[in-house]
């Protein structure tokens, strides 16, 4: 956007605009901000992915406090999705998790006898993990902190059975080789937390 480019017009009661002006812009500089991130980093991928279905960006729940429905709006406006709301909204199974129910089998069965209605994602660590994972009829797979070669190499194991979603430290200069394995999403929290406010004002007009 070109500088001091209207972005909006108020018709207000004076007293009420300037009561609200400095709370409303920190809102919109946040969430204008939150939506430029993230535009940045889907355009980034744009026309690399060889997956049929292509491959999305989306956010985590590391959102700025009180604000994560307001952010996740925002990332929805830059062209990103929403990962999960919250942990009621879908059920994670990490590394501690496998450890206490002793196996993946085990982790993912206990997971689906809850019944929650909720997505089930399993993390894995290493390609090993992932083939078991599969095998045992996991549908939605996180493989985090996978090197670019690993990736590749997931694909080619995971043969369009799990969701695979690419997560970990990814930074904008990773984005364009993650999209180019073939992984169906790429979750990254710097969309909503590593965030620079846009610069805005309000002009008052006689």
């Amino acid at each position: 956007m070109v500088a001091d480019t209207p972005v909006c017009e108020i018709k207000a009661d004076v007293r009420a605009l300037l009561s609200a002006e400095r709370t409303a812009i920190n809102f919109l500089q946040t969430l204008s901000a939150t939506a430029t991130n993230t535009k940045k980093y889907v355009e980034a991928i744009v026309g690399l992915s060889p997956n049929p279905n292509g491959c999305v960006v989306l956010d985590t729940r590391k959102t700025l406090p009180g604000l994560r429905q307001a952010q996740k709006y925002a990332v929805r406006i830059g062209g990103g999705e929403n990962q999960r709301m919250a942990l009621w909204d879908g059920i994670l199974i990490k590394e501690n998790h496998i450890a206490a129910a002793g196996s993946i089998r085990a982790a993912l069965d206990a997971a689906e006898k809850l019944n929650a209605g909720v997505s089930i994602q399993i993390e894995v660590e290493n390609l090993a993990e992932l083939d078991e994972a599969i095998k045992v009829g996991a549908k939605n797979i996180l493989i985090d902190n996978f090197s670019i070669e690993k990736m590749h190499k997931a694909v080619a194991i995971n043969q369009g059975r799990a969701l695979l979603e690419a997560s970990g430290g990814i930074g904008i200069e990773l984005m364009r080789a993650i999209a180019a394995t073939g992984v169906d999403r790429i979750s990254l929290g710097k969309l909503t937390k590593d965030v620079q406010a846009i610069d805005f004002s309000m002009r008052m007009l006689a």
